[in-house]
Order: structure tokens, then C-alpha cells, then sequence
């Protein structure tokens, strides 16, 4: 992967395809590097016609961590969340955006189709609605806006439990790798199957890029600090399209609707036995449906 600073971090990158095509970024979810998009999902859009740009976040993977310190509290922080109280953190969801816009100067990509998954979505639609002249199409993918409301936000508490948990050696890479192979086993698509070896082979991978608990909590501070962003992404003027699983038990479908109803003109689909996570069989449905929609507002754009 490459390497560009953005407002004083550095962002471990990769591109994929012809550089004069045109770009779609792909931003991951919580403490996920850029590796977690899987590889056939890549090819299949630069297959369509793109150039495919996927990277590591602030504080994961190899891209840029802040200072060691004393963390916050984050139960305290989801107490407060779930109360509605103002909540401090190092950084929001905004300056994560931020991140992705500069990643975009750094390369010279003047405009993106963005594509961004669980945060990642929520970071691509702050993108979308503070930057509306740099984005030619949203896709938001099993994510959220940030609603209060318990049946918009709140999953399933065995998923929540998985999500929040950690792996018991920390230090040792096939310890992680086997922690979030439990980890997908609870969040994962039940109406789709899974090939455990390629997806043990896919997470070593995505350990060896580096898991950062320390920036797994920022990041997931970030989120609950950026609040309720209805409002906000209440601007996004580009053509929007909502993927959600029906099955997702972390941020459940009501979430999709909640975000397709939230984005102006935003239209959603709703993938059957899709949870929250990319299996083979779902990387097939993203990829015809995401080089659909980018081409269909391409063709938009030119009329």
C-alpha cells in the first residue's frame, strides 16, 4: 500500500484499476483497516469500469494513531449517549470525514463516488453533506444516522456484546483472528454461506494490517460524540443509495430505512439474509448494485 499525510496524519492507501477512470473510495467500519473490503468486491468495480481506492483510517491499520493517553471512559460515554448528553472525544465523525476529503486532494480526485460500510457509511455521508462538490454518488452500506431512537440504534444484545469484546491474547495474532472469526459468527449473514477458511484467511490478513484497541475506542467515541446527524446529512444533494441486510442483528434494517429516509431522493435496498459483514455471496449483489448506481449517476451528471 502507499502512503499520503492528510492534515498532519498519515493514510495508508491503495488504488486499484486505471487511474484516469473514474474513483470510487471505499471507506470501512469501526477498527477495521482498508483490507477488510475483500478483494473480489474490489475487482468486480474496477471489472465495471473504476478506479477503486480503499484505505486505512485515522488510528487503525498502519495509517496515523494519536498520542498514547489515558483513554476515556466508554461506558461512561454510552450512558451519556443513551441519555442524550454531550459527549467529549478526540476526534468525530466530521474530522474523519475530513480525512477521506484530503486523502481525495492527496490524489488528485477532484470528485469520488463514495462507498462507505457500517462507520465508514456514516463518515461517507458527513463527506457527502459537508463536501457536496467532491462527491458524484453516495452508497451508505449497514449503517445509521445516528437516531437515539432504541429501535433505530440499538442491536441485537448478544451482537452488541460480540461487537464490544475483545480477544483474550490481544499480543497474538491467531488469537484475534480466531476472536473475530466468533465475532462474525455472531454478526455474519445467516442467509448467505461462509467459507470459514477463506474467511480465517481474509482476517489474518486484516490483523497483520493491525488492530489498535486503543483507536477501536476513539473511533468508536468519535461516533457516539458526532450525535444525532439527521440534520446534517439532510443536505446531501448527491444520488444516494441505502444497502441494508434484513438480517443485520448489530445495526438492524430499521437503521437503512432511518437513513434512506433522512437523505433527500435516497433509495434503499434491502439485501434478504444479508447481516453485517461481506460474504461471498454478498459481495456479488454490492458489486452489481453499487457499479449500477455510480454509473446511473454518472449518466445523471452528463444530461
Amino acid at each position: 500500500m502507499s502512503r499520503a499525510t492528510v492534515r498532519g496524519i498519515d493514510l495508508d492507501f491503495e488504488s486499484a484499476g486505471d487511474a484516469r477512470a473514474p474513483a470510487i473510495v471505499l471507506v470501512m467500519g469501526l477498527a477495521m483497516p482498508g483490507v477488510a473490503w475483500p478483494d473480489p468486491l474490489v475487482d468486480g468495480l474496477v471489472a465495471g469500469g473504476f478506479r477503486v481506492v480503499r484505505f486505512d483510517n485515522r488510528d487503525c491499520g498502519r495509517s496515523g494513531k494519536l498520542a498514547a493517553g489515558r483513554l476515556p471512559d466508554l461506558r461512561a460515554a454510552i450512558v451519556r449517549a443513551i441519555l442524550r448528553r454531550a459527549i467529549h472525544a478526540p476526534y468525530t465523525l466530521d474530522d474523519m470525514a475530513g480525512d477521506t476529503v484530503g486523502l481525495l486532494d492527496a490524489l488528485a480526485i477532484d470528485r469520488a463516488h463514495l462507498v462507505g460500510a457500517s462507520m465508514g457509511g456514516m463518515i461517507a455521508q458527513n463527506v457527502a453533506a459537508l463536501y457536496p462538490e467532491r462527491v458524484a454518488s453516495l452508497t451508505s452500506i449497514m449503517s445509521s444516522t445516528g437516531n437515539p431512537s432504541l429501535r433505530v440504534a440499538l442491536g441485537r444484545p448478544r451482537a452488541l456484546r460480540a461487537i464490544l469484546s475483545r480477544p483474550a491474547n490481544a499480543s497474538d495474532a491467531e488469537a484475534q483472528v480466531e476472536h473475530y472469526l466468533r465475532v462474525y459468527g455472531v454478526i455474519g449473514s445467516p442467509g448467505f454461506a461462509t467459507d470459514r477458511e477463506a474467511l480465517r484467511a481474509h482476517l489474518r490478513r486484516v490483523v497483520a494490517r493491525g488492530i489498535h484497541p486503543a483507536g477501536t475506542v476513539r473511533q468508536l467515541l468519535a461516533i457516539l460524540a458526532s450525535g444525532d446527524r439527521r440534520p446534517l446529512i439532510a443536505r446531501i444533494t448527491a444520488p444516494t443509495l441505502v444497502l441494508h441486510g434484513s438480517e443485520d442483528p448489530l445495526l438492524p434494517v430499521a437503521a437503512g430505512r432511518d437513513t434512506a429516509a433522512s437523505i433527500p431522493g435516497a433509495r434503499l435496498e434491502v439485501v434478504e439474509g444479508m447481516g453485517h459483514d461481506l460474504p461471498p455471496g454478498v459481495q456479488s449483489i454490492l458489486v452489481d448494485r453499487i457499479v449500477a448506481h455510480c454509473r446511473s449517476s454518472q449518466a445523471g451528471a452528463e444530461r
